[in-house]
């Protein structure tokens, strides 16, 4: 099952906003193994290096983040440019040009991009510009900043070489032209198509950096950040134990710190399994919890090469690249009832 008939049988109320997904990955599974690779190991695993995974069917993208660390590349410019496969694919309708606008018809990217050092970079609410991940990672590197929101940001990209262009796709102009028809601004429960694409990568050397971009919830009040830009929430990297980074209903991530979690739980011991396993209890076993009308998943990474994912939902999954294989592995979930 994908994305868009998963968002059939789960909806999120508030502020006329559901979760689902159009994203299209692609079949190429062919990308020539690493010529050069590190084998890392503890008691329970052998990892093969480099590796990538990524949130959801992106096969395409992993591939060019594998076809960069093969070439020598590091695992920052890997995910970079795996993310930016996505923010240009205007089928996706989830992440840059193409992306399903906030119920005004602006399309607004949100981005957050961290190396292995620690240093982040992240863009919120930016308009008019493809590539939302890479204006997040000139802030990173250029600015003494960490995050530039709408048209500060917007100013920003342009004044580094970015083009500015319309990202408002005829096909996502008719979507929202109909949804307006029904949804009459109303806070109700639609299905509307959102995701986010993260993508984890750790280069032949054992560093690691994450990369997250999306447009975040379709037909969204103006002006709504999601989880995805959050540093903590939407992606955290610490490069002495691991990596996480989260897709889902943004504001629930938000409330727990969703990504920066997975890596604490790592910190302690757990397995990048167990890690995304228990912050996704730490949703669900809220207080009043209406976790079965939203979608939450997790990907993690530890500096072993371990690998996990969990959701709160069927059918999330995680795309994952390593010994020459670029597989879309099904996720495990909570909700079995």
């Amino acid at each position: 099952m994908n994305r868009r008939k998963f968002i059939k049988n789960t909806a999120l109320t508030g502020a006329g906003l559901s979760l689902g997904s159009t994203l299209v990955g692609c079949n190429n599974d062919t990308t020539k193994e690493a010529e050069t690779t590190t084998v890392i190991s503890n008691e329970d695993s052998k990892a093969t290096l480099p590796l990538v995974i990524a949130t959801w069917h992106v096969k395409e993208a992993t591939a060019k983040a594998m076809e960069i660390l093969q070439a020598g590349g590091n695992a920052l410019d890997a995910v970079e440019q795996g993310c930016k496969v996505e923010e240009a694919n205007e089928k996706g309708q989830s992440v840059g040009k193409g992306g399903l606008p906030d119920r005004d018809g602006n399309v607004t990217l949100d981005a957050c991009i961290m190396d292995k050092h620690g240093n982040c970079g992240a863009v919120v609410y930016l308009q008019d510009i493809t590539h939302a991940v890479s204006v997040a990672r000139k802030v990173m590197e250029d600015t003494p900043h960490v995050m530039l929101a709408g048209e500060g940001a917007k100013q920003y990209a342009i004044s580094q070489g970015f083009e500015a262009e319309d990202l408002l796709t005829d096909a996502s102009k008719e979507a929202w032209e109909k949804w307006k028809v029904e949804a009459k601004y109303k806070p109700i429960i639609n299905i509307e198509n959102h995701d986010t694409i993260g993508m984890l990568a750790i280069d032949k050397n054992g560093d690691i950096s994450g990369a997250c971009t999306t447009s975040g919830l379709a037909y969204k009040m103006g002006g709504r950040v999601g989880d995805s830009p959050i540093i903590g929430s939407g992606l955290f990297v610490d490069n002495e134990i691991g990596a996480a980074v989260a897709t889902g209903l943004g504001e629930e991530v938000v409330k727990t710190v969703g990504s920066f979690l997975v890596v604490e739980l790592m910190r302690q011991g757990k397995s990048p399994q167990e890690a995304c396993e228990e912050a996704i209890s730490r949703i669900v076993n809220k207080p009043n919890s209406d976790y079965a009308n939203f979608q939450v998943g997790y990907i993690a990474v530890n500096k072993q090469g371990e690998t996990g994912s969990y959701s709160i939902h069927q059918w999330f999954s995680m795309t994952k690249f390593q010994d020459g294989v670029n597989e879309q592995i099904q996720s495990d979930y909570f909700n079995k009832a």
